[in-house]
Protein backbone atom coordinates (compact mmCIF):
# COMPACT_ATOMS: atom_id res chain seq x y z
CA UNK A 1 0.00 0.00 0.00
CA UNK A 2 1.30 3.36 -0.67
CA UNK A 3 0.46 6.61 1.21
CA UNK A 4 -1.85 8.04 -1.62
CA UNK A 5 -3.86 5.01 -1.29
CA UNK A 6 -4.04 4.80 2.24
CA UNK A 7 -5.37 7.91 2.19
CA UNK A 8 -7.89 7.56 -0.27
CA UNK A 9 -9.15 4.85 1.48
CA UNK A 10 -9.05 6.16 5.27
CA UNK A 11 -13.39 6.26 5.60
CA UNK A 12 -15.40 5.41 7.98
CA UNK A 13 -16.49 1.76 7.80
CA UNK A 14 -17.74 -0.24 10.36
CA UNK A 15 -16.26 -2.94 12.25
CA UNK A 16 -18.20 -5.94 11.40
CA UNK A 17 -18.56 -7.37 14.26
CA UNK A 18 -21.98 -8.20 13.71
CA UNK A 19 -24.37 -7.51 10.65
CA UNK A 20 -26.55 -5.30 10.24
CA UNK A 21 -24.24 -3.20 12.75
CA UNK A 22 -25.68 -2.10 15.97
CA UNK A 23 -26.58 1.59 14.25
CA UNK A 24 -29.27 -0.03 12.45
CA UNK A 25 -30.93 -1.47 15.36
CA UNK A 26 -34.51 0.34 16.30
CA UNK A 27 -37.19 0.05 19.53
CA UNK A 28 -39.24 -1.91 16.88
CA UNK A 29 -37.13 -5.16 18.44
CA UNK A 30 -36.88 -5.01 21.84
CA UNK A 31 -38.02 -6.99 25.18
CA UNK A 32 -41.14 -9.35 23.83
CA UNK A 33 -38.43 -10.43 20.82
CA UNK A 34 -35.73 -11.28 23.34
CA UNK A 35 -37.71 -13.01 25.75
CA UNK A 36 -39.49 -15.28 22.38
CA UNK A 37 -36.32 -15.84 20.80
CA UNK A 38 -34.89 -17.10 24.23
CA UNK A 39 -37.55 -19.38 24.88
CA UNK A 40 -37.65 -21.25 21.19
CA UNK A 41 -33.78 -22.20 21.50
CA UNK A 42 -33.64 -25.11 20.55
CA UNK A 43 -32.84 -28.02 23.30
CA UNK A 44 -29.56 -28.85 21.57
CA UNK A 45 -28.67 -25.15 21.56
CA UNK A 46 -25.24 -24.61 22.73
CA UNK A 47 -24.86 -20.78 24.09
CA UNK A 48 -22.43 -18.17 25.31
CA UNK A 49 -22.40 -15.62 27.83
CA UNK A 50 -21.55 -12.04 28.04
CA UNK A 51 -21.48 -10.05 30.80
CA UNK A 52 -21.38 -6.73 30.93
CA UNK A 53 -19.44 -4.64 33.80
CA UNK A 54 -19.96 -0.75 33.10
CA UNK A 55 -17.93 0.54 35.41
CA UNK A 56 -13.89 1.83 36.30
CA UNK A 57 -11.91 3.70 38.45
CA UNK A 58 -10.76 6.04 36.36
CA UNK A 59 -11.88 6.80 32.68
CA UNK A 60 -9.23 6.24 29.67
CA UNK A 61 -9.61 8.78 27.30
CA UNK A 62 -9.66 6.78 24.33
CA UNK A 63 -12.27 4.65 25.32
CA UNK A 64 -15.08 3.30 23.13
CA UNK A 65 -16.90 1.17 25.82
CA UNK A 66 -20.09 1.96 27.50
CA UNK A 67 -18.43 2.72 31.00
CA UNK A 68 -18.80 4.93 33.97
CA UNK A 69 -16.51 5.65 36.55
CA UNK A 70 -17.32 4.59 40.25
CA UNK A 71 -15.06 5.76 42.71
CA UNK A 72 -16.71 3.36 45.95
CA UNK A 73 -18.36 -0.04 45.78
CA UNK A 74 -21.94 0.51 46.24
CA UNK A 75 -22.96 1.46 42.82
CA UNK A 76 -20.97 -1.90 41.43
CA UNK A 77 -22.61 -4.10 43.90
CA UNK A 78 -26.60 -2.15 43.19
CA UNK A 79 -26.08 -3.22 39.58
CA UNK A 80 -24.10 -6.74 39.89
CA UNK A 81 -27.15 -8.27 42.04
CA UNK A 82 -29.70 -6.76 39.11
CA UNK A 83 -26.89 -8.68 36.28
CA UNK A 84 -27.57 -11.88 38.84
CA UNK A 85 -31.55 -11.26 39.23
CA UNK A 86 -31.06 -10.94 35.15
CA UNK A 87 -28.97 -14.41 34.74
CA UNK A 88 -32.34 -15.97 36.68
CA UNK A 89 -34.68 -14.48 34.69
CA UNK A 90 -32.80 -15.45 31.42
CA UNK A 91 -32.55 -18.97 32.25
CA UNK A 92 -36.24 -18.98 33.20
CA UNK A 93 -37.22 -17.51 29.80
CA UNK A 94 -34.93 -20.02 28.21
CA UNK A 95 -35.15 -23.15 29.93
CA UNK A 96 -32.64 -23.95 33.14
CA UNK A 97 -29.95 -26.24 32.70
CA UNK A 98 -29.33 -24.88 28.89
CA UNK A 99 -25.72 -25.72 27.79
CA UNK A 100 -22.91 -22.95 28.25
CA UNK A 101 -19.89 -23.61 25.91
CA UNK A 102 -18.34 -19.94 26.27
CA UNK A 103 -18.36 -17.54 29.14
CA UNK A 104 -17.04 -13.84 28.95
CA UNK A 105 -16.80 -10.96 31.40
CA UNK A 106 -16.12 -7.74 29.77
CA UNK A 107 -16.73 -3.76 30.22
CA UNK A 108 -15.54 -1.64 31.70
CA UNK A 109 -13.62 -3.52 34.12
CA UNK A 110 -15.12 -6.49 34.71
CA UNK A 111 -11.98 -7.02 37.60
CA UNK A 112 -13.27 -4.60 39.75
CA UNK A 113 -15.22 -6.98 40.87
CA UNK A 114 -14.66 -8.14 44.21
CA UNK A 115 -13.89 -12.04 45.05
CA UNK A 116 -16.96 -12.83 47.08
CA UNK A 117 -18.70 -11.00 44.05
CA UNK A 118 -16.61 -13.39 41.02
CA UNK A 119 -17.69 -16.89 43.64
CA UNK A 120 -21.70 -15.60 43.97
CA UNK A 121 -21.13 -14.78 39.87
CA UNK A 122 -19.73 -18.54 39.19
CA UNK A 123 -22.37 -20.16 41.84
CA UNK A 124 -24.90 -18.52 39.69
CA UNK A 125 -23.90 -19.56 36.52
CA UNK A 126 -24.27 -22.84 37.46
CA UNK A 127 -26.71 -23.12 39.59
CA UNK A 128 -29.04 -21.75 35.99
CA UNK A 129 -26.58 -23.40 33.14
CA UNK A 130 -24.84 -26.61 32.26
CA UNK A 131 -21.54 -25.32 31.63
CA UNK A 132 -19.01 -27.77 29.38
CA UNK A 133 -16.16 -29.04 31.15
CA UNK A 134 -14.13 -27.47 28.10
CA UNK A 135 -15.58 -24.15 28.18
CA UNK A 136 -13.63 -21.06 27.64
CA UNK A 137 -13.95 -18.74 30.82
CA UNK A 138 -12.93 -15.45 29.65
CA UNK A 139 -12.32 -11.95 31.41
CA UNK A 140 -11.03 -8.48 30.25
CA UNK A 141 -9.01 -7.54 32.89
CA UNK A 142 -7.17 -3.81 34.03
CA UNK A 143 -3.98 -4.58 35.98
CA UNK A 144 -4.28 -1.40 38.18
CA UNK A 145 -7.49 -3.54 39.30
CA UNK A 146 -5.96 -6.24 40.60
CA UNK A 147 -4.87 -8.23 43.84
CA UNK A 148 -3.63 -11.63 45.05
CA UNK A 149 -7.40 -12.09 46.35
CA UNK A 150 -8.89 -11.44 42.84
CA UNK A 151 -6.27 -13.44 40.82
CA UNK A 152 -7.00 -16.48 43.34
CA UNK A 153 -10.77 -16.10 42.81
CA UNK A 154 -10.50 -15.68 39.28
CA UNK A 155 -8.77 -19.12 39.51
CA UNK A 156 -11.26 -20.97 41.79
CA UNK A 157 -14.04 -20.31 39.76
CA UNK A 158 -12.45 -21.45 36.28
CA UNK A 159 -11.26 -18.71 34.75
CA UNK A 160 -9.10 -19.96 32.04
CA UNK A 161 -8.01 -16.71 30.12
CA UNK A 162 -7.50 -13.38 30.74
CA UNK A 163 -6.87 -10.60 27.94
CA UNK A 164 -5.04 -7.85 29.75
CA UNK A 165 -5.37 -4.42 28.40
CA UNK A 166 -2.44 -2.43 27.94
CA UNK A 167 -2.41 -0.11 24.88
CA UNK A 168 1.22 0.90 24.82
CA UNK A 169 3.93 0.76 27.34
CA UNK A 170 5.19 4.03 26.70
CA UNK A 171 4.89 6.71 29.61
CA UNK A 172 4.42 9.67 27.05
CA UNK A 173 1.59 7.71 25.25
CA UNK A 174 -0.19 6.46 28.38
CA UNK A 175 -0.11 9.91 30.15
CA UNK A 176 -1.96 11.10 26.79
CA UNK A 177 -4.67 8.57 27.30
CA UNK A 178 -5.23 8.86 30.82
CA UNK A 179 -3.92 5.50 31.45
CA UNK A 180 -0.70 5.43 33.33
CA UNK A 181 0.30 1.57 34.09
CA UNK A 182 3.81 0.63 34.71
CA UNK A 183 5.23 -1.93 32.23
CA UNK A 184 6.53 -4.22 35.67
CA UNK A 185 2.91 -4.08 37.04
CA UNK A 186 1.38 -5.77 33.78
CA UNK A 187 4.28 -8.21 33.98
CA UNK A 188 3.38 -9.06 37.74
CA UNK A 189 -0.40 -9.41 37.10
CA UNK A 190 0.78 -12.12 34.58
CA UNK A 191 3.09 -13.95 35.93
CA UNK A 192 0.36 -14.28 39.14
CA UNK A 193 -2.46 -15.60 36.73
CA UNK A 194 -0.15 -18.05 35.54
CA UNK A 195 1.26 -19.00 39.02
CA UNK A 196 -2.67 -19.53 39.92
CA UNK A 197 -3.63 -21.67 36.86
CA UNK A 198 -4.91 -19.29 34.66
CA UNK A 199 -2.65 -19.95 32.12
CA UNK A 200 -4.22 -18.17 28.80
CA UNK A 201 -2.63 -14.75 28.52
CA UNK A 202 -3.82 -12.26 26.04
CA UNK A 203 -2.58 -8.72 25.56
CA UNK A 204 -4.48 -6.11 24.13
CA UNK A 205 -3.02 -3.17 22.50
CA UNK A 206 -3.99 0.11 20.25
CA UNK A 207 -2.03 2.11 17.34
CA UNK A 208 -3.01 5.37 16.32
CA UNK A 209 -3.12 6.84 19.86
CA UNK A 210 -2.04 10.02 20.30
CA UNK A 211 2.04 10.92 20.57
CA UNK A 212 2.50 7.20 19.44
CA UNK A 213 5.11 6.94 17.05
CA UNK A 214 6.40 4.05 14.87
CA UNK A 215 9.48 3.27 16.78
CA UNK A 216 7.01 3.12 20.06
CA UNK A 217 4.60 0.69 18.29
CA UNK A 218 7.53 -1.43 17.62
CA UNK A 219 8.73 -1.23 21.09
CA UNK A 220 6.11 -1.98 22.88
CA UNK A 221 5.18 -5.35 20.35
CA UNK A 222 8.40 -6.33 21.14
CA UNK A 223 8.19 -5.72 25.25
CA UNK A 224 4.64 -6.97 24.75
CA UNK A 225 6.14 -10.63 23.15
CA UNK A 226 8.56 -10.62 26.28
CA UNK A 227 5.85 -11.48 28.07
CA UNK A 228 5.19 -14.53 25.65
CA UNK A 229 1.28 -14.22 25.64
CA UNK A 230 -1.09 -16.75 23.61
CA UNK A 231 -2.54 -13.89 21.97
CA UNK A 232 -2.11 -10.37 20.80
CA UNK A 233 -5.22 -7.67 19.55
CA UNK A 234 -3.92 -4.74 17.97
CA UNK A 235 -6.72 -2.52 17.53
CA UNK A 236 -6.79 0.70 15.76
CA UNK A 237 -8.05 3.73 17.89
CA UNK A 238 -11.31 4.66 17.05
CA UNK A 239 -11.62 8.67 17.62
CA UNK A 240 -15.42 9.69 17.57
CA UNK A 241 -15.79 12.65 20.35
CA UNK A 242 -19.15 13.07 18.24
CA UNK A 243 -20.02 10.13 20.36
CA UNK A 244 -18.02 9.62 23.28
CA UNK A 245 -17.25 13.10 24.97
CA UNK A 246 -14.50 11.99 26.86
CA UNK A 247 -12.46 11.60 23.50
CA UNK A 248 -12.58 15.43 23.31
CA UNK A 249 -10.24 15.67 26.30
CA UNK A 250 -7.44 13.95 23.61
CA UNK A 251 -5.28 16.30 21.62
CA UNK A 252 -6.49 15.71 18.04
CA UNK A 253 -2.80 17.20 17.14
CA UNK A 254 -0.98 14.48 18.40
CA UNK A 255 -2.77 11.82 16.82
CA UNK A 256 -0.74 9.66 13.76
CA UNK A 257 -2.47 10.30 10.24
CA UNK A 258 -4.07 7.58 8.26
CA UNK A 259 -0.38 6.78 6.82
CA UNK A 260 1.20 7.09 10.03
CA UNK A 261 -1.32 4.39 11.28
CA UNK A 262 -0.81 1.88 8.61
CA UNK A 263 2.73 2.18 9.27
CA UNK A 264 2.42 1.03 12.66
CA UNK A 265 0.41 -1.50 12.44
CA UNK A 266 2.31 -3.30 9.81
CA UNK A 267 5.21 -2.46 12.37
CA UNK A 268 3.52 -4.34 15.12
CA UNK A 269 1.94 -7.16 12.80
CA UNK A 270 5.76 -7.96 11.46
CA UNK A 271 7.33 -8.32 14.69
CA UNK A 272 4.57 -10.62 15.93
CA UNK A 273 4.52 -12.48 12.97
CA UNK A 274 8.27 -12.92 13.14
CA UNK A 275 7.90 -14.57 16.79
CA UNK A 276 5.93 -17.28 15.50
CA UNK A 277 2.56 -15.83 15.95
CA UNK A 278 -0.44 -16.17 13.07
CA UNK A 279 -1.89 -13.29 11.76
CA UNK A 280 -5.50 -14.34 12.37
CA UNK A 281 -8.20 -11.88 10.64
CA UNK A 282 -7.87 -8.29 10.78
CA UNK A 283 -6.25 -7.63 13.89
CA UNK A 284 -5.35 -10.82 15.92
CA UNK A 285 -2.17 -12.51 16.35
CA UNK A 286 -2.25 -15.74 18.02
CA UNK A 287 0.36 -19.07 19.03
CA UNK A 288 -0.17 -21.60 16.69
CA UNK A 289 -2.01 -24.44 18.44
CA UNK A 290 -3.77 -22.11 19.86
CA UNK A 291 -7.97 -22.34 19.69
CA UNK A 292 -8.07 -19.47 17.18
CA UNK A 293 -5.65 -20.75 14.90
CA UNK A 294 -6.94 -24.27 14.97
CA UNK A 295 -10.32 -23.10 13.82
CA UNK A 296 -8.53 -20.42 11.32
CA UNK A 297 -6.97 -23.66 9.93
CA UNK A 298 -10.29 -25.69 10.11
CA UNK A 299 -12.98 -22.99 8.99
CA UNK A 300 -14.47 -22.48 12.17
CA UNK A 301 -13.39 -19.21 12.83
CA UNK A 302 -16.40 -16.81 13.95
CA UNK A 303 -16.13 -13.12 14.66
CA UNK A 304 -18.97 -11.82 17.09
CA UNK A 305 -19.14 -8.51 19.65
CA UNK A 306 -16.13 -9.77 21.38
CA UNK A 307 -14.46 -9.68 18.37
CA UNK A 308 -12.38 -12.94 16.82
CA UNK A 309 -13.07 -16.24 18.59
CA UNK A 310 -13.29 -20.01 18.30
CA UNK A 311 -17.12 -19.64 20.57
CA UNK A 312 -18.79 -22.64 18.47
CA UNK A 313 -22.40 -21.31 20.43
CA UNK A 314 -25.95 -21.30 18.59
CA UNK A 315 -26.50 -18.09 20.02
CA UNK A 316 -25.30 -15.66 22.43
CA UNK A 317 -26.70 -14.22 25.99
CA UNK A 318 -26.38 -10.29 27.00
CA UNK A 319 -25.99 -9.39 30.36
CA UNK A 320 -26.21 -6.19 31.56
CA UNK A 321 -26.46 -2.73 30.58
CA UNK A 322 -25.72 -1.76 26.63
CA UNK A 323 -24.88 -5.80 26.10
CA UNK A 324 -26.12 -7.32 22.61
CA UNK A 325 -27.46 -10.63 22.27
CA UNK A 326 -27.51 -12.80 18.91
CA UNK A 327 -30.21 -14.97 18.47
CA UNK A 328 -30.88 -17.65 14.74
CA UNK A 329 -33.63 -14.47 14.76
CA UNK A 330 -31.93 -11.43 15.28
CA UNK A 331 -30.52 -9.07 17.92
CA UNK A 332 -31.41 -7.54 20.80
CA UNK A 333 -29.69 -4.51 23.08
CA UNK A 334 -29.85 -3.88 26.85
CA UNK A 335 -30.95 -0.50 27.40
CA UNK A 336 -27.56 1.68 28.55
CA UNK A 337 -28.75 3.74 31.26
CA UNK A 338 -28.63 2.21 34.20
CA UNK A 339 -31.32 3.33 35.93
CA UNK A 340 -33.68 2.33 33.03
CA UNK A 341 -31.80 -1.07 32.78
CA UNK A 342 -32.59 -1.66 36.52
CA UNK A 343 -36.06 -0.61 36.27
CA UNK A 344 -36.49 -3.58 33.31
CA UNK A 345 -34.79 -6.14 35.72
CA UNK A 346 -36.25 -5.27 38.97
CA UNK A 347 -39.75 -5.56 36.77
CA UNK A 348 -38.65 -9.06 35.94
CA UNK A 349 -38.61 -8.39 32.04
CA UNK A 350 -36.12 -8.44 30.02
CA UNK A 351 -33.85 -5.29 29.50
CA UNK A 352 -33.70 -4.93 25.69
CA UNK A 353 -35.02 -1.95 24.79
CA UNK A 354 -33.86 -2.17 20.84
CA UNK A 355 -32.62 -4.80 17.71
CA UNK A 356 -33.08 -6.21 14.46
CA UNK A 357 -34.79 -8.92 13.14
CA UNK A 358 -32.82 -10.39 10.63
CA UNK A 359 -34.36 -11.27 7.05
CA UNK A 360 -32.59 -14.27 4.65
CA UNK A 361 -30.68 -11.54 2.97
CA UNK A 362 -29.34 -10.51 6.33
CA UNK A 363 -28.14 -13.74 6.97
CA UNK A 364 -26.60 -14.46 3.36
CA UNK A 365 -24.43 -10.83 4.01
CA UNK A 366 -23.78 -11.88 7.06
CA UNK A 367 -22.10 -14.88 6.14
CA UNK A 368 -20.44 -13.49 3.46
CA UNK A 369 -18.72 -10.67 5.34
CA UNK A 370 -17.91 -12.72 8.37
CA UNK A 371 -16.21 -15.04 5.29
CA UNK A 372 -14.15 -12.10 4.68
CA UNK A 373 -13.16 -11.20 7.33
CA UNK A 374 -11.91 -14.94 9.10
CA UNK A 375 -10.69 -16.38 5.55
CA UNK A 376 -9.82 -13.77 3.56
CA UNK A 377 -11.54 -15.10 0.29
CA UNK A 378 -15.10 -15.79 -0.25
CA UNK A 379 -16.70 -17.83 -3.58
CA UNK A 380 -19.81 -15.61 -3.67
CA UNK A 381 -21.54 -17.87 -5.78
CA UNK A 382 -21.01 -21.03 -3.53
CA UNK A 383 -21.79 -19.17 -0.79
CA UNK A 384 -25.52 -18.11 -2.33
CA UNK A 385 -26.17 -22.01 -3.30
CA UNK A 386 -25.54 -22.73 0.22
CA UNK A 387 -28.14 -20.09 1.71
CA UNK A 388 -30.78 -21.14 -1.12
CA UNK A 389 -29.95 -18.07 -3.33
CA UNK A 390 -29.54 -17.55 -7.29
CA UNK A 391 -25.75 -17.63 -7.57
CA UNK A 392 -26.16 -14.13 -8.81
CA UNK A 393 -27.59 -12.72 -5.52
CA UNK A 394 -24.33 -11.09 -4.36
CA UNK A 395 -23.17 -10.10 -7.78
CA UNK A 396 -23.70 -6.42 -7.10
CA UNK A 397 -21.04 -6.84 -4.09
CA UNK A 398 -18.66 -8.15 -6.47
CA UNK A 399 -19.06 -5.56 -8.57
CA UNK A 400 -18.19 -3.31 -6.08
CA UNK A 401 -15.00 -5.17 -5.06
CA UNK A 402 -14.00 -5.53 -8.50
CA UNK A 403 -13.74 -1.52 -8.40
CA UNK A 404 -11.09 -1.85 -5.43
CA UNK A 405 -9.21 -4.79 -7.17
CA UNK A 406 -7.40 -2.41 -9.28
CA UNK A 407 -5.92 -0.42 -5.92
CA UNK A 408 -5.09 -3.54 -4.64
CA UNK A 409 -7.14 -3.96 -1.82
CA UNK A 410 -8.41 -7.42 -2.75
CA UNK A 411 -9.07 -9.37 -6.14
CA UNK A 412 -11.69 -10.63 -8.37
CA UNK A 413 -11.74 -13.90 -10.24
CA UNK A 414 -15.12 -14.70 -11.33
CA UNK A 415 -17.51 -14.53 -7.68
CA UNK A 416 -14.40 -14.68 -5.78
CA UNK A 417 -13.32 -12.24 -3.75
CA UNK A 418 -9.65 -12.79 -1.57
CA UNK A 419 -7.92 -9.80 0.27
CA UNK A 420 -4.49 -10.21 -0.34
CA UNK A 421 -2.41 -10.72 2.86
CA UNK A 422 -0.90 -6.96 2.53
CA UNK A 423 -3.75 -5.53 2.25
CA UNK A 424 -5.78 -7.35 5.49
CA UNK A 425 -5.45 -3.74 7.72
CA UNK A 426 -8.52 -2.78 4.80
CA UNK A 427 -10.33 -6.05 4.92
CA UNK A 428 -13.46 -3.59 6.45
CA UNK A 429 -13.71 -1.73 3.27
CA UNK A 430 -13.85 -4.56 1.14
CA UNK A 431 -16.30 -6.13 3.37
CA UNK A 432 -18.24 -2.96 3.04
CA UNK A 433 -19.24 -3.59 -0.32
CA UNK A 434 -21.60 -6.30 0.94
CA UNK A 435 -23.47 -4.00 3.30
CA UNK A 436 -26.99 -3.14 2.23
CA UNK A 437 -27.19 -0.87 5.15
CA UNK A 438 -24.48 1.25 5.23
CA UNK A 439 -25.07 4.90 3.61
CA UNK A 440 -22.19 8.15 3.97
CA UNK A 441 -24.45 9.16 6.70
CA UNK A 442 -24.52 6.25 8.88
CA UNK A 443 -20.66 5.58 8.16
CA UNK A 444 -20.38 9.09 10.25
CA UNK A 445 -20.52 6.32 13.25
CA UNK A 446 -17.81 4.05 12.58
CA UNK A 447 -13.85 4.34 12.88
CA UNK A 448 -11.45 4.88 9.96
CA UNK A 449 -10.65 1.80 7.89
CA UNK A 450 -7.17 1.74 8.96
Amino acid sequence: MTPDLVWKYAAPVPRYTSYPTAPHFHAGVGAAHAARWLGELPAEARLSLYLHVPFCRVLCWFCGCHTAVANKDPPIERYFALALREIEMVAGLAGRGRRLVHIHLGGGSPSLLRPDQLTRLAAALHRNFTIDAGAEFAIEIDPRNMDAARVAALAAIGVNRASLGVQDFDPDVQRAINRVQPEALTARVVDDLRAHGVARINLDLMYGLPRQTLAGVAATAERALALAPDRLALFGYAHVPWMKRHQRLIDTAALPDPWQRWCQTRAAARSFEAAGYRAIGLDHFARPGDPLTKALEAGTLRRNFQGYTADPADALIAIGASSIGAFPGGYVQNHGDLRTYGAAIAAGRPAATRGIALTAEDRLRAAAIERLMTTLTLDTGALCRAKGFAESALDAAVQGAEALAADGLCAVAGRRVTIPADARSMMRTVAACFDAYLTPVAATRHSLAV
